[in-house]
């Protein structure tokens, strides 16, 4: 008989792109039945399954208290939630990369608990010594409410006056070079890939046209990645390390994804079967 395991998604995945379908065969060949539900679907019993991954809620965003009192029911479960819920909790307001930057882990320039007006958006330039801002949402997902800003703009008051935000410099080399990022399950090394923006856009995302790339990380890059993975203790089920050139072209991370970040597992022949495997050591 099957273990049954859940993925967590979304009502309606629309334009998004994703591939975690890649890894059913490789689960099933290790025994699991794999079943895809949203998490927004009230009629689920949670006790129906062995595992719960969360894969790709990309809305969650909007609703984040539901979120996660979802997964407050799942962890209340006979279910093993991944990633554990206190991770999600940490990582879920981009807030923890003053907590990363507090043990010395080097971060994209940041201010944060700012109030946006006109006055202010000029000083913050000045402060990070940039002629253009990045602000967005310390929750949020898919570049959701983000915005680079090379002048104040007044539409976007109401947007940030609802909601805590963090700024940063623009760093050229998102455009020039790109964003890397590198995939660890359960605690191992997976593969590297590069996101690049399309032409005249800041955003890495597919979903506006951002470029991926498979490539092989160099020391330097591997070094910083694995810097940032082992920050997080225990080791979580799977995890994204998004880092960036900076300035002084070191490499500062932008995100460490521990939620429901997009895997790539296309983007290697064996990603799909080591994720499998590291779903089912995990609960062996």
């Amino acid at each position: 008989m099957s273990r049954r395991c859940c993925f967590l998604s979304m009502d309606d995945m629309g334009h998004y792109v994703a591939d975690d379908d890649l890894a059913i065969s490789p689960l099933e060949e290790l025994g699991w039945k794999v079943e895809t539900v949203s998490w927004r679907d009230a009629s689920v019993d949670w006790n129906d399954f062995e595992i719960v991954v969360i894969r790709t809620p990309w809305d969650y965003q909007r609703s984040p208290d539901e979120f996660l009192s979802v997964l407050e029911k799942i962890d209340s479960s006979s279910a093993r939630l991944e990633n554990p819920l206190d991770v999600v909790k940490w990582n879920l307001d981009k807030r923890y990369l003053r907590d990363l930057e507090s043990r010395g882990l080097p971060i994209v320039p940041t201010i944060w608990d700012g109030v946006y007006d006109q006055r202010v958006f000029y000083r913050w330039m000045a402060d990070l010594g940039c002629d253009e801002l990045i602000i967005k949402p310390t929750v949020s997902a898919t570049a959701e409410h983000t915005y680079r800003l090379g002048e104040f703009d007044p539409s976007l008051v109401e947007t940030f006056s609802t909601r805590p935000f963090m700024v940063q410099p623009f760093l050229e080399n998102i455009v020039t070079e790109g964003e890397f990022s590198l995939f660890y399950f359960n605690g191992e090394y997976s593969h590297t890939i590069l996101k690049s923006p399309k032409t005249d856009d800041f955003r890495v995302q597919e979903e506006h046209g951002g470029l991926i790339t498979a490539v092989e990380p160099t020391p330097e890059l591997s070094n910083a990645g694995r810097k940032a993975f082992e920050m997080i203790k225990p080791p979580p089920l799977y995890a994204r390390v998004d880092l960036v050139r900076d300035d002084e072209n070191e490499f500062a991370l932008i995100e460490l994804e521990l939620i429901e970040p997009a895997l790539y597992l296309r983007m290697d022949a064996d990603a799909p079967a080591r994720f499998a495997a590291a779903i089912d050591k995990r609960m062996s």
